[in-house]
């Protein structure tokens, strides 16, 4: 269930009320005449089933109330009622497969923030893969996929794609861009760092890497696993499934690719350095890619159910 918490201007809370209980799946109806202050309105009070949400949600967007008054929403975890019972019986489908594009479009927007924390984030990581693909280790690899923070971005694009919100789509592609641009300029310098103190060599990157030599050799199996990564994170996304996306973080390789490109690039290995770029474009175009159909299905599913 979703929990609804509305401001009204007092000469608009009738047609609220009359749209909240025009639709199904809604329960616990509460109004307090004048309660509010800032803005200045009536309190009105709800429960909806997570199915119907985004269709009440999109009415009282109709109505203007985001304008004029406010729209709050939150997940109630546990609902011992009969009557809540009743109007996720009576919502039509399953409140796992039911979307929240408003919910979704926030989301995204948040994550794909050009902020300080998003950009430390990534740099931290790239750093860790550095570290990952000159000893060959797999531990330090997959730590740094779980510390990247990059699917934010990747999952705004496809959001924008499928909602079309242009400022949405040039908010994501910049924090991807200038994100892994300064996380590889970083991680080049950082390279260059650790050679001169001796902790990283040509030769350990040009070495037989048996666990991470697949990083700068892109093949059709690194754009598949991006695809049902991307599918995978998505679906965790639009499900409030966020436990899964440690699981799509750590399936396909973005930020070991920068790493290793810009280890790369610091020894003049074009080789690698080029490998390696391949395989962070074949990657985040999977993504991408594998979003944007899975949103497009979803859309068309529930609006087909609806």
């Amino acid at each position: 269930m979703l929990h609804l918490r509305l401001i009204s201007p007092a000469g608009q809370t009738d047609d609220v009320v009359r749209l909240i209980e025009n639709t199904v799946g809604t329960a616990h109806l509460v109004v307090l005449p004048g309660a509010a202050r800032n803005p200045e309105g009536d309190v009105v009070l709800c429960d909806v089933a997570r199915e119907a949400g985004d269709e009440l949600l999109s009415s009282l967007q109709e109505l203007g109330l985001q304008k004029n008054g406010s729209i709050a929403v939150e997940n109630v975890d546990l609902s011992l009622s009969l009557r809540a019972d009743k109007a996720e019986a009576e919502a039509p489908g399953e409140p796992a497969d039911a979307v929240l594009w408003e919910h979704l479009t926030d989301a995204t927007h948040e994550e794909s923030t050009l902020s300080a924390t998003y950009l430390a984030f990534i740099v931290l990581a790239t750093m860790i893969a550095a570290c990952g693909v000159v000893l060959d280790n797999a531990v330090l690899i997959v730590g740094a996929m779980a510390v990247g923070p990059e699917f934010g971005p990747l999952a705004g694009v496809s959001t924008a794609i499928v909602q079309r919100t242009p400022r949405l789509a040039a908010r994501s592609l910049i924090a991807l861009l200038v994100g892994f641009a300064a996380a590889m300029a970083v991680t080049a310098g950082f390279s260059l760092f650790m050679d001169a103190v001796g902790l990283f060599t040509k030769a350990q990157l040009e070495a037989d890497r048996p666990n991470t030599g697949f990083i700068y050799a892109p093949d059709w199996f690194s754009f598949v696993v991006a695809v049902l990564a991307g599918a995978a994170g998505t679906l965790s996304l639009t499900s409030a499934k966020s436990g899964a996306l440690v699981g799509v973080a750590i399936s396909v390789t973005t930020v070991p690719a920068a790493a290793n490109a810009a280890v790369a690039l610091s020894y003049g290995d074009t080789r690698q350095t080029w490998g390696s770029t391949q395989q962070l474009l074949l990657n985040l175009l999977g993504i991408i890619l594998a979003g944007t159909l899975t949103l497009l299905i979803q859309k068309w599913a529930w609006g087909k159910r609806g």
